[in-house]
């Protein structure tokens, strides 16, 4: 039987829509990430079998969707916004909360506020603006799954960059994701700035 692919469907008829997701709740290290994305116009058929669930792309397969909807933006046909939120900010306000700032951020920069956010999980965050929650939404809403591509793309590109300025963690292989190689840095070396307050493994090294 052929998978569902996420469409247009929950955005129909709701004026100016903006499907929201975010990157890097699970993780021990590095900030979380949200992405915004509003479609202006229907988007191209081409663009449109670039987007899926992020978790259900390859990496390449996300840098190429990233790219197309990067030009799709130039062309006016999307807007796109990201937020984010530290983990000195995770470890102050715990990280569903700093999910919800990020995701906030990531609406506030958008060039006008939407009238409707699709927010993919169970929880609303406060917006300045109505929002619907979809579980799963990143499977079923387009501007939802293109959303959780462009905070994963750009928390992982983070990542990447904090590597070589944290070396012996391997952040770029593991995005701080609580890996056995991760974990045995971790006891090694102790924590860095980035890792987070909060998560059991950090706090037990912290403490």
């Amino acid at each position: 039987m052929t998978r569902q692919r996420p469409d247009l469907s929950a955005e129909a008829g709701q004026g100016r829509v903006a499907g929201i997701d975010e990157a890097g709740r699970g993780p021990l290290a590095g900030p979380v990430v949200a992405a915004a994305v509003v479609f202006l116009n229907p988007p191209s058929r081409d663009l449109v079998a670039l987007i899926d669930d992020s978790k259900r792309l390859k990496p390449a397969q996300r840098e190429a969707a990233f790219a197309a909807l990067r030009d799709a933006a130039r062309a006016g046909v999307v807007e796109c916004a990201i937020g984010a939120a530290s983990a000195i900010e995770i470890g102050r306000v715990n990280i569903l909360r700093a999910t919800h700032l990020a995701m906030a951020r990531a609406v506030a920069r958008l060039p006008r506020a939407p009238d409707l956010a699709l927010v993919d999980g169970n929880q609303a965050p406060p917006l300045p603006c109505p929002v619907r929650c979809l579980v799963g939404g990143d499977a079923l809403s387009l501007s939802i799954a293109a959303a959780s591509i462009l905070a994963k793309v750009v928390r992982d590109r983070a990542m990447a960059r904090l590597d070589p300025r944290w070396p012996g963690y391997g952040f770029a292989r593991h995005a701080g994701y609580p890996t056995a190689a991760h974990l045995a840095a971790l006891r090694s070396l102790g924590p860095c700035p980035h890792h987070r307050r909060g998560f059991g493994p950090v706090d037990d090294l912290f403490g």
